[in-house]
């Protein structure tokens, strides 16, 4: 006979009954759904390719692009429709996130699920717009003005949109680490003290992460990467501190 009665407010509202290649599948669905929004938002960047090009390019300032190969343009139209079917889908990939890690806390958390998503989504827009607005035209000015003086540096515009668009991606998920922390903290993954222990190894992960998810291997644009997210983990520290699980 199966029991009806409603979980306790402070019992997981988990799927522990569930078997595991159950919970392989509802990943699968969350994965599909996830993909299909990045998809949708890729027809939409594509249908307005030209206008978000034109914004794209801003931050190389005067500097002129070129294609040399034949299908360059193509390429380059294409890659800006991904990146923003990305941005736009960002808020349907924490969701799915979020309703996929959701059940194995306490049923109270899964009533946070749109404040949660709606930080996450203005975390990922303020990372994006930090790599936008400062990362970008710093990082290029400096990579550019070598070697000027004996070089006349010939940018591609497939080149200048996967380093550009890369970077912007990068720097807005890397601004979901307070979120992330707050997830694992809730669900007893990690706690404030073990962060506080973990720094030193913390700061090579980052360098580390930051050398990875940075298109070239230039120390500058390495460290654009890791000095905001050393801040981030820092406030994830007091973050999980006052939030995580006490248990």
């Amino acid at each position: 006979m199966t029991d009806n009665t409603p979980n306790p407010p402070d019992q997981p509202i988990g799927r522990s009954d569930m078997p595991f290649l159950a919970h392989i599948e509802e990943l699968r669905w969350r994965l599909i759904k996830a993909v299909l929004a990045v998809v949708a938002g890729t027809a939409v960047g594509l249908y307005f390719s030209d206008y978000i090009l034109h914004f794209f390019v801003r931050p190389l300032g005067d500097i002129k692009l070129h294609f040399t190969e034949i299908t360059g343009s193509f390429y380059a139209y294409l890659k800006i429709g991904i990146y923003f079917g990305i941005v736009v889908a960002v808020p349907v990939i924490f969701y799915q996130l979020w309703q996929f890690v959701a059940p194995g806390l306490y049923r109270r958390e899964k009533s946070k699920v749109i404040p949660l998503v709606l930080i996450a989504t203005i975390l990922f827009l303020g990372g994006a717009a930090f790599c936008y607005l400062l990362v970008l035209p710093f990082a290029i000015q400096y990579l550019v003005g070598f070697g000027q003086d004996i070089m006349t540096p010939i940018i591609t515009i497939d080149s200048y949109i996967s380093f550009a668009g890369i970077m912007i991606i990068a720097f807005g998920f890397s601004f979901e680490l307070p979120v992330l922390g707050y997830m694992a903290g809730k669900m007893g993954i990690i706690s404030g003290r073990g962060l506080s222990k973990g720094r030193p190894y913390a700061v090579v992960i980052i360098l580390i992460a930051a050398a990875i998810l940075t298109p070239t291997p230039d120390v500058v644009s390495q460290l654009l990467l890791a000095g905001p997210l050393l801040v981030l983990y820092e406030i994830t520290i007091v973050l999980v501190r006052l939030t995580g699980k006490k248990k």
